[in-house]
């Protein structure tokens, strides 16, 4: 529990008027007994203090209470009530000295460099001419009376700069910590973009291979069992393959400590090289498929080979959905020197299911495919082929 005085503190901290009220009730209730019961020396030939004297020092000094609000005003009014008790011949006293030291601290440490210098100019000439008559004054006591003025002016003028320089701090604080919050919602985003293409591709391919193979094991069920036997192992090695990529890819939102520690969960991600497999897992739908290599072969880094085998993943498997039961497709890798070429042919009648519902608008997998070869750097066609049935070509640039 915070103590009662920290109440006090932020509520006059708060209240900036009422805390400068108070400050000025305090100088006057110190600076009316110092005027009547200072003794100053005769031959200074001072007027006693009365009514017009308390008039001008109470006013003097009650004007403090707004000087944060006006701090320019303020010191003229602090100045002019210091020149009429030096030209009415009346004596200084500890109150009003404290307020017009008040004044020129508040013009330095609430105002801009240009009105606070105009305000310490200010301060500083009514200062001279107070001294011009006021009799009795050494050197010494000029030169410590200025560097006192000076002081209190520079004092103020450097909490200034202090206060800018820690609200600047504060600002530059706070924008950091948006710019990371919408930096990590970015990353979440694209992360979650991330894995919804991976686990598109995934689904969609396993399960369509497994949608084939149980409608060809459903046909020819009485037929030839052997054959359905074999359709039904094939199911399940796709099932367990789905499982098992799944299982990779949701592992990456589990934390540390609630992952599995199976290295199912570390085996690497497929390539280019592993689109041989694929397209033997295609064949046993009945598609008929050929694979093409062109090119010296040449390491790839790990984003191009796993966005060139789900780009042939997912062309595959839009083949299998939409290009009809007699299609065939054509799978061509060719390695250039400066770029990577995967081009995906069928010649069915699949164009319009592939492209969307209606003919124009690609699906998710298609988004995907774009998405995916955005990311690198290349470019994708995709669209009818010439001679019937569908196309896909994408080029990944390579680095030298």
């Amino acid at each position: 529990m915070s103590p009662p005085n920290r109440g006090l503190r932020l509520w006059l901290h708060t209240h900036p008027t009422t805390r400068d009220g108070v400050i000025a009730l305090i100088l006057i209730a110190v600076g009316l007994p110092h005027m009547f019961l200072q003794k100053l020396p005769p031959e200074l030939a001072y007027k006693d203090a009365d009514a017009l004297n308390v008039v001008i020092v109470v006013a003097s000094i009650a004007v403090l209470t707004l000087r944060q609000r006006y701090p320019l005003t303020v010191l003229a009014c602090v100045l002019a009530g210091e020149i009429a008790l030096t030209v009415l011949d009346y004596p200084p006293a500890a109150g009003d000295i404290l307020a017009f030291l008040i004044a020129v601290y508040t013009v330095a440490a609430h105002r801009g460099l240009a009105h606070s210098a105009l305000g310490g100019v200010i301060a500083l000439a009514a200062f001279f001419f107070m001294i011009s008559h006021i009799n009795e004054v050494t050197l010494a006591e000029q030169i410590t009376n200025v560097a006192l003025l000076i002081g209190v002016w520079w004092l103020g003028r450097g909490l200034r700069l202090r206060r800018a320089y820690l609200a600047e701090l504060e600002h530059r604080a706070m924008r950091l910590e948006r710019a990371r919050g919408t930096d990590a919602r970015a990353a979440r985003v694209e992360e979650r973009s991330r894995i919804a293409r991976e686990l598109h591709d995934v689904v969609a391919h396993h399960v369509s291979v497994m949608t084939v193979q149980a409608g060809a094991a459903r046909r020819i069920l009485d037929k030839d069992p052997e054959r359905t036997r074999e359709a039904l192992s094939t199911i399940e090695e796709v099932g367990r393959t789905a499982l098992s990529e799944m299982r990779r890819i949701v592992g990456v939102l589990r934390t540390e400590r609630d992952a599995e520690p199976s290295g199912r969960e570390l085996a690497p991600q497929p390539g280019v090289h592993d689109i041989g497999g694929l397209v033997d897992q295609v064949r046993e739908t009945g598609l008929s498929v050929q694979l093409w290599i062109e090119g010296e072969l040449r390491p790839l880094s790990p984003g191009v080979d796993l966005a060139a085998f789900r780009l042939v993943q997912e062309a595959l498997t839009n083949t299998l959905k939409h290009a009809g039961p007699q299609a065939r497709a054509w799978v061509r890798l060719n390695y250039g020197d400066r770029q990577l070429t995967v081009d995906i042919e069928d010649d069915g009648r699949g164009v319009a299911a592939a492209l969307g519902d209606n003919g124009d608008r690609p699906g998710h997998g298609l988004v995907g495919m774009y998405e995916r070869v955005a990311l690198y750097g290349g470019e994708l066609r995709i669209g009818p082929r010439k001679g019937g049935g569908f196309e896909v070509r994408a080029r990944f640039p390579l680095e030298a």
